[in-house]
């Protein structure tokens, strides 16, 4: 299971992070804000999103909103401390699956995300990805350019794969370490961009029409 937390609680956060992982929840993204959540959200795909209903830079409400509207059909459960009736059909109004009130109970929790995650399923992915003069083949790991292989490391192709399956998006530098190397490595945003930079090359792209730079920001692959 692939879960998505969006908790601005330090102590909470961590606590679910553990408990969920010795549960044996594989893989779990922890952010702290509304719009970070809404990146995530639209990078990768996750069985369920956590989203606590008060988070800064956007609140759990709207972003659960927003993300409904930009056609997300992943799983939502909604966090929160308020228990009113009211409170909860605001909550499934904006397109939240389920909800639960704080305090709670981990196996509580997990039975929830069992109940979402079954009801959940995976986008299946294009094998093969033509972009231009590329071909993606993504079970082999291997980039074709008018029929001629390019060699690209691991990290390269990631990356590459990354950029394409978000394209017309810009994704930023946060967004590709955790997806590419993972938030708790020790890599700099200097590393991310080197990479860039090698992937530029041996695509022959340096002159930066293929992969684009968003200044302060990150990077983006055009439709």
């Amino acid at each position: 299971m692939r879960v998505l937390l969006a908790e601005d609680d330090i102590y909470l956060g961590e606590l679910i992070v553990h408990l969920l992982k010795k549960k044996g929840v594989e893989h779990v993204d922890w952010v702290q804000e509304g719009e970070d959540a809404y990146d995530y959200a639209l990078a990768s795909f996750y069985d369920v999103i956590i989203l606590d209903w008060m988070l800064p830079n956007g609140d759990g409400v709207s972003i659960c909103q927003r993300l409904r509207k930009r056609g997300y059909h992943g799983a939502i459960l909604m966090l929160t401390a308020k228990d009113a009736v009211q409170d909860r059909v605001e909550g499934l109004e904006a397109g939240a699956d389920d909800y639960l009130v704080k305090p709670f109970e981990i196996d509580e929790l997990m039975a929830r995300l069992k109940a979402l995650s079954r009801r959940t399923f995976a986008p299946i992915q294009e094998e093969i990805v033509r972009w231009g003069a590329f071909e993606v083949n993504r079970t082999s790991h291997t980039l074709l350019k008018d029929g001629e292989q390019i060699i690209l490391t691991p990290r390269e192709f990631q990356l590459l794969d990354l950029l394409l399956q978000n394209r017309g998006r810009v994704l930023t530098r946060d967004i590709i370490l955790d997806r590419i190397w993972g938030y708790d490595a020790d890599v700099s945003m200097k590393t991310i961009d080197a990479t860039v930079k090698l992937l530029r090359k041996k695509i022959g792209d340096e002159q930066q029409q293929l992969i684009k730079t968003v200044r302060g920001v990150g990077y983006t692959i055009e439709k």
